[in-house]
């Protein structure tokens, strides 16, 4: 299992230099840490910083993982309260591409 460096590395190359979110996005994997993706910068930056953020996406890492992978449809999720959506939700729905390995 891929560790958050791994994971930040992969959402890192995946953003690339614009990644045409226009706006930034906090992943919140609780204990494991914090993904923050910079979309209105070009170049486009993501890193593990806990600043404030349009909209923040709150899941425990086991979800994210299965969600990365497939096993795991982001609208159950939601639906179940295992993924959280604080903020922007249009933004949120955009990320969706990005986290997939």
């Amino acid at each position: 299992m891929p560790d958050l460096a791994q994971v930040t590395e992969h959402i890192r190359g995946a953003v690339g230099d614009n990644s045409g979110l226009g706006k930034t996005v906090k992943l919140d994997l609780g204990d494991q840490g914090k993904i923050f993706i910079d979309g209105a910068s070009v170049p486009n930056t993501v890193t593990n910083e806990d600043k404030p953020a349009d909209a923040t996406v709150s899941i425990k890492w086991d979800d994210f993982m299965a969600l990365s992978e497939g096993k795991l449809d982001p609208m159950m999720a939601f639906m179940q309260g295992k993924l959280k959506i604080a903020g922007d939700m249009m933004i949120a729905q955009k990320l969706a591409p990005l986290l997939k390995r």
